[in-house]
């Protein structure tokens, strides 16, 4: 029966013949729970059979008011542990929240839902309702291995097997009062698995005939809620709360098994990405360099941006910096092939528009659905320029030393993996003392605003940022908003040219001296070398490498070259730097000389006693050979 506000509880009614054989038990009741009588343990009531419209009986579960407001607390738990939590005023309806009990903790499940009511569960706590309906998940602690409870028919209830009748699970405190041992209690040691149940509250109102005798409803009060007398067979309403409840564990366990995957599969292509990318940067002599990658939040699927810088050579470095459209295994895969190709062609020391034109095709030949931008960049610290080429990909940002941002954003050509396009080069000065950025688009791109904002927001951010390089990508990634759950990665690659003073300045020197033709050159390209490489104080041995090789090279120019012919000698802080050019393009190649030759052993001779030696062809035709030599305790 249903209590209402201003109901009086009064005496629990006798058996109608106290000589009558008792009820059946009810195998749905939990054992020391008897028809007619509250469980002491728990406090619940009995269900209360009523007969309904024709004389048919029909068990309803009787509803207990729980009270509401802005004072309601949770109720303390019961020797169960088991508490209900008051729902707050907004969502009470009518003032008030009706939680059903069952006998024993019994569930009943209708068409896969549970009819059962809330204080007889397995479950820790409650959740208010939201309205007049509301859903609640709660666990259920059972043992691991544990079987389900379940019904005769083969229903699974809620609460664990424990052989008690009609597998109900049996409590210490019932078991006592029936006089049947306790179970044993759970061990610390065994593990336990939680139980998810969704339920579903809608309060009704049953129709409920009654005689005039408040005393036959049970609580004494007539179910109306008022002590006035209802006349004999009028009907009233019972007003409570229908709880349908489900067994949603198996579902949860599945959607935390596919979050768990997505994890596992997230962190691989996150490691695959970090495995491509370079381990620790080469630091060219004249520049000072530093980069960072931030994958993409939980939610975003990591992409295939790439950075990269090489050293090629004569003090001349390449900087690149891509973006594969695309996220996930396949992008870091094609990023990774594309990163190793880059770095092949530039040992080949080809210009940048070249190396973009090689990187087009392989792009195509890799993965025709996949397309990416890049930018190449070389730095020749002996022209103090950059010289680029950019395949669909954002603009460098140069900051001067006065602190003007320029942006080097032609030429520029469409993305890899296109064709048909020739792609050209550009440049822009990078002097001591200027800085420059790589980025990749996610660094400045957001969904709600122009790409170019991001970029002029870049340049704002560039242009007040100082300290070292690895100081200046932090900053800019905390300038621009790059957060945790930033929804694309992003890669930021920074140079700094340094303006180098004192001692760091005696350590870098350029000399240089136009060779005329003629049987006088040589000698007077041995002598130059000779005075210098002795004003730079190097030691004896390392001079007389370098006037040998500043012979040979000076030789091979003028036998095989073409003017004009130019000698360079400089020196940093870790090696020294060899290099003649002249006007013709054909590059020299090692070969293995014949005994009876008397030419073709001078690039063998060079390649021996140097630490590296290579060729370029030069922007207005012709060609630079070099070689170095690394300084002492380098």
């Amino acid at each position: 029966m249903a209590s209402t506000d201003g109901c009086r509880p009064g005496p629990t009614p006798a058996p109608a013949n106290p000589d009558s054989a008792p009820a059946p038990v009810d195998p749905d009741r939990a054992p020391g729970t008897e028809a007619g009588t509250a469980t002491p343990s728990t406090g619940r009531r009995p269900v209360a059979e009523d007969t309904g419209p024709g004389g048919a009986a029909r068990t309803e579960p009787e509803t207990t008011a729980v009270p509401t407001g802005p004072g309601a607390t949770p109720t303390a738990p019961d020797p169960d542990g088991r508490t209900a939590t008051t729902p707050s005023a907004p969502h009470a309806a009518s003032g008030t929240v009706a939680a059903a009990s069952a006998v024993g903790g019994r569930a009943r499940r209708e068409h896969g839902m549970v009819r059962a009511a809330l204080a007889g569960l397995p479950f820790a706590g409650f959740t208010a309702f939201h309205g007049n309906t509301g859903r609640a998940t709660q666990p259920e602690r059972r043992p691991a291995g544990t079987p389900r409870r379940t019904d005769p028919a083969g229903e699974t209830l809620p609460g664990p097997a424990t052989g008690a009748p009609g597998g109900a699970s049996v409590r210490p405190e019932d078991a006592r009062e029936a006089g049947a041992p306790a179970p044993p209690p759970a061990t610390s040691d065994r593990r336990t698995r939680d139980t998810y149940y969704t339920f579903t509250c809608t309060p009704i109102e049953v129709p409920v005939p009654v005689s005039g005798n408040p005393a036959e409803t049970p609580g004494g009060c007539s179910a109306t809620g008022d002590d006035s007398t209802a006349g004999e067979g009028t009907t009233t309403g019972r007003r409570g709360v229908l709880v349908f409840g489900a067994d949603v564990t198996d579902q949860v366990e599945t959607a935390e098994r596919l979050r768990a995957s997505e994890r596992l599969q997230r962190e691989a292509v996150v490691t695959l990405q970090r495995t491509l990318l370079p381990q620790e940067l080469e630091q060219p002599d004249d520049l000072r360099v530093a980069a960072t990658y931030r994958p993409g939040g939980e939610d975003a699927a990591v992409g295939g941006d790439w950075y990269d810088v090489i050293t090629l050579g004569a003090g001349r470095t390449a900087l690149v910096i891509g973006d594969v459209m695309g996220r996930g295994v396949r992008a870091a895969a094609v990023m990774g092939q594309l990163r190793t190709a880059v770095r092949a062609y530039a040992r080949l020391d080809l210009p940048p528009h070249e190396v973009l034109q090689l990187l087009d095709g392989l792009a195509a030949e890799i993965d025709a659905s996949q397309i990416a931008t890049c930018a190449y960049a070389v730095h020749d610290p002996n022209e103090g320029r950059l010289l680029y080429a950019s395949a669909g990909h954002l603009p460098i940002l140069v900051r001067d030393p006065d602190g003007t941002v320029r942006r080097a954003a032609e030429p520029t050509g469409p993305p890899l993996g296109t064709g048909g396009w020739l792609h050209s080069s550009g440049s822009v000065p990078l002097v001591p003392g200027s800085t420059a950025v790589l980025y990749t688009d996610g660094l400045v791109e957001r969904r709600d605003k122009d790409i170019d904002d991001g970029v002029a927001a870049l340049e704002r951010a560039f242009a007040g940022a100082t300290g070292s390089p690895q100081v200046m990508c932090d900053r800019l990634i905390r300038t621009m908003g790059i957060t945790a759950d930033h929804d694309d990665d992003v890669a930021v690659l920074v140079v700094q040219h340094p303006a180098r003073t004192g001692h760091d300045a005696e350590l870098f020197h350029n000399a240089a001296l136009e060779l005329l033709g003629g049987i006088e050159a040589a000698p007077r390209a041995r002598a130059f070398a000779s005075g210098v490489l002795a004003s730079w104080r190097f030691p004896t041995e390392l001079r007389d490498l370098g006037v040998l090789a500043t012979s040979e090279l000076v030789a091979n120019s003028l036998k095989h070259g073409a003017p004009p012919m130019r000698l360079r000698l400089r020196r940093t802080d870790r090696r020294l730097i060899i290099e003649v050019t002249d006007g013709d393009d054909h590059l020299p190649r090692r070969r293995r000389a014949e005994p009876g030759d008397e030419a073709g052993r001078g690039i063998s001779i060079i390649a021996t006693i140097a630490s590296s030696w290579g060729s370029r062809r030069t922007p207005g035709g012709g060609k630079a050979v070099w070689c170095e030599f690394a300084l002492p305790g380098s």
